[in-house]
């Protein structure tokens, strides 16, 4: 069997302890993990370091491996000890004192409970990733497909997720009995549109001035589709309309409420009869002494 240095592959010494080579481990797996490392060899490089914690991580796999190189020990002894041979003939042996010398305890059958070896079951370890979604999508849920080295995995996302909240994909995450789990911590990407505070939804309506002045309708997005709002005369640049439940929804249910802040804007680029108009009222405006 070929020999691994599994403090060499996590990058601690011999004598590190327990905390030294969970931090090292995670600090790998995090940078090999398949979903985030695409180069050649990372999915290897990453097996290679589960295998090596497996390993380190388990006090008594640890002493075994110290001992002969490998994470398996010798097999147990048959019942009356082992048989060698000399010259003289055949002998027994049973290794007890060999057995506490090493490890501290009489033999395998200290170690296991019984001749016949056992292995406890061991859980894996969790992993965890990071998903960014649209604002829509977790306004609304919805479903997202993920690569998990080379697995392509299908995952619910509920409505009205927020950012930091996490997603328990079981049995995914690192080999065990049972499987560790897989947590994906949701990211709710930056919206051109939409801004998030609280349950309240913002938006930004960009509105003519003369509608400004006079008032008039027009059409604002919100998530679940544009609605025609009303623009009230004299609207000014900073107001804010508000579109009652047309916010994120609330824990116990309901929802919030959407603002619609309005800037008001002139054209870069007025038409003739535009431009003459405007023209007009500032003529009236410095009639009035409004303007010089």
């Amino acid at each position: 069997m070929e020999y691994k240095d599994y403090y060499a592959i996590l990058g601690v010494p011999r004598d590190a302890s327990p905390e030294e080579i969970k931090r090292a481990y995670k600090k790998l797996a995090r940078k090999y993990h398949p979903d985030i490392n695409k180069e050649p060899g990372a999915e290897e490089k990453f097996k290679e370091i589960n295998e090596a914690y497996a390993v380190l991580s388990d006090p008594e796999k640890r002493k075994i491996y110290d001992q002969y190189g490998t994470a398996k020990a010798p097999p147990p002894p048959p019942p009356g000890g082992w048989r060698w041979e000399t010259a003289e003939g055949v002998g027994v042996e049973d290794f007890s004192d060999f057995f506490k010398s090493l490890f501290g305890f009489g033999g395998f059958e200290d170690l296991f409970g019984s001749r016949t070896a056992r292995r406890v079951p061991r859980r894996g370890e969790d992993y965890h990733a990071e998903i960014e979604i649209p604002i829509e999508v977790a306004y609304r849920g919805g479903k997202r497909v993920i690569d998990l080295g080379g697995e392509r995995i299908e995952i619910a996302i509920p409505p009205g997720i927020r950012s930091g909240q996490k997603l328990r994909i079981a049995g995914k995450g690192g080999p065990g009995q049972p499987p560790g789990d897989l947590y994906l911590t949701v990211r709710v990407a930056p919206s051109p549109t939409f801004r998030l505070e609280g349950t309240d939804v913002y938006t930004t309506l960009e509105v003519p001035a003369p509608v400004a002045v006079v008032g008039g309708r027009m059409r604002v997005p919100t998530l679940d589709g544009p609605v025609e709002v009303t623009i009230p005369p004299r609207t000014q640049t900073g107001k804010k309309l508000r579109l009652r439940g047309k916010g994120w929804p609330k824990p116990g249910g309901g929802r919030g409420d959407q603002y619609v802040e309005v800037r008001v804007v002139i054209p870069e680029h007025p038409s003739p009869e535009e431009e003459r108009l405007y023209k007009e009222l500032a003529r009236l405006l410095k009639e009035r002494g409004v303007v010089a």
